[in-house]
């Protein structure tokens, strides 16, 4: 279930907030309860197999934090870590990799192999990166195991995050949990929040998706170079809307219960370098790698050639995470090609240059990334890439071109606004005055009038993180 759809906004949401509010402020553990079974109904929704399924890895994080911290001796505590870690990893490598490991076998063997029909769990991705980030939090002594199946689980399948994030320690979680911050100031913020996710969902997103869809799956004869930096672009935007839509609309929730998730995007089109970029793009993902990764293989403390290998083998690793097929994987080497030689001699070049330049910079390198990311084949990928760098179709675009404009010139306004710290300040102005509030609640309303129009009007589509 997604939410920005009927079933979510007029159905469960509200049900929810019923339910929740009835249980009362005086009763916290009532309010919990609220929450987990209402989060458990949110899990449901991908099939009683694959609930089943999240119940099953659930209950074995719980059971190996509890064995975890009864080990004193070190030899035995790195072994309860590793045991159940790569039993976590092991089930979404067979969940998420079976299909594409078999793809490749019958390719070159001729093989007619076909993969199993599995259910995964909502949100497989993000449930075992949680699960891993508290047992090492247990075993580095960041967090106590939790003597509460119940309270991990919540923290396991609260719905605003389960589905596709944004990534949460359970310390900091469970710090909430105890005492969640309710407010009406808190409610309206939420709601706030909530709204502008969805719009950026509804109005930017699936818009632009639609473009951009109809560039990508243009022929090599009729992509041109100019279509294809245009199809970079909508898609640039697209992705952005939709992610960080979906992350307003998952913060602006846990604010709706008293609960503050952690901010997943910081203009991320405003980097001043690739290594900026990711600082500011899906940070608690960036931030997990960084942590549980790139740092306990020896970060950049073994030497510059040790460093290099952290960084390949996280930003490999952080390619096959997104998805099972070749592009995600040499989308994930392209970053780590980048990465690698900004850490050992780009940037240093860079912080001579002007600020405008920088960002140039490091939003070519980006719009490079996306099309890799977008291309569902290395076939599509090679004529995508082709087309963009001259070696397209030929054809006069000025006609297409001034059909964009013409169809979309209000989204793309709105894009260039909203990517960019332009839309930020806007909104902090209109804060500044009574006449600014008023106004911007009018646009609120407005946005949100246009956000049920267009879900009514041709639904939505499914969210890009969602596969993940």
């Amino acid at each position: 279930m997604s939410f920005a759809s009927h079933a979510f906004l007029y159905g469960f949401l509200p049900v929810t907030l019923v339910f929740w509010m009835l249980a009362g402020r005086k009763h916290p553990s009532a309010q919990k309860t609220v929450l987990l079974i209402c989060g458990l109904g949110f899990c449901a929704f991908a099939g009683l197999a694959a609930m089943l399924a999240m119940l099953l890895l659930a209950l074995a994080i719980w059971l190996s934090g509890c064995f975890l911290e009864k080990a004193a001796e070190a030899r035995s505590r790195k072994r309860r870590l590793i045991l159940p870690v790569c039993l976590l990893l092991a089930v979404l490598g067979v969940y998420k990799y079976t299909g594409f490991v078999l793809e490749n076998c019958n390719a070159l063997f001729g093989l007619s192999l076909k993969a199993p029909t599995l259910y995964a769990p909502l949100g497989l991705s993000f449930l075992t990166f949680l699960g891993i980030s508290y047992l090492a939090d247990i075993y580095h002594g960041r967090c106590r195991a939790e003597k509460s199946f119940w309270n991990l689980l919540l923290y396991l399948t609260f719905f605003p995050k389960a589905a596709q994030g944004p990534l949460m320690r359970y310390a900091d979680f469970r710090a909430q949990m105890a005492a969640p911050q309710v407010s009406p100031q808190n409610a309206a913020d939420g709601a706030e929040r909530f709204v502008i996710g969805l719009g950026k969902k509804l109005l930017l997103g699936d818009v632009m998706a639609g473009a951009a869809a109809e560039i990508f799956n243009l022929s090599a004869v009729a992509l041109t170079p100019a279509k294809m930096w245009a199809g970079a672009f909508l898609f640039t935007w697209q992705i952005y809307f939709d992610f960080s839509g979906y992350t307003d609309m998952a913060v602006g929730l846990g604010m709706l219960f008293g609960y503050r998730l952690p901010e997943n995007f910081n203009h991320p089109y405003m980097a001043v370098s690739v290594s900026d970029f990711w600082r500011r793009w899906h940070m608690t993902l960036s931030g997990w790698f960084r942590d549980y990764v790139y740092i306990p293989l020896g970060g950049n403390r073994r030497g510059k050639g040790r460093q290099i290998l952290n960084l390949a083998v996280v930003w490999v690793l952080t390619g096959l995470w997104h998805g099972a097929s070749w592009p995600f994987i040499l989308w994930g080497a392209w970053f780590a090609v980048l990465l690698i030689l900004e850490k050992t001699v780009l940037l240093k070049a860079l912080e001579k240059l002007p600020v405008f330049v920088k960002r140039i910079y490091a939003l070519f390198c980006v719009l490079i990334g996306w099309v890799i990311f977008n291309s569902f084949s290395v076939a599509m990928l090679a004529k995508n890439l082709s087309a963009m760098f001259g070696f397209g179709g030929r054809g006069n675009d000025a006609a297409y071109f001034a059909l964009l404009l013409r169809q979309y010139w209000p989204e793309l306004i709105a894009a260039v606004l909203l990517s960019t710290t332009a839309g930020q300040k806007l909104f902090e102005k209109l804060e500044k005055t009574k006449i600014g509030r008023i106004v911007k609640l009018l646009l609120l309303l407005a946005v949100l009038a246009l956000s049920v129009l267009a879900l009514t009007g041709s639904g939505m589509r499914a969210f890009i993180y969602a596969q993940f």
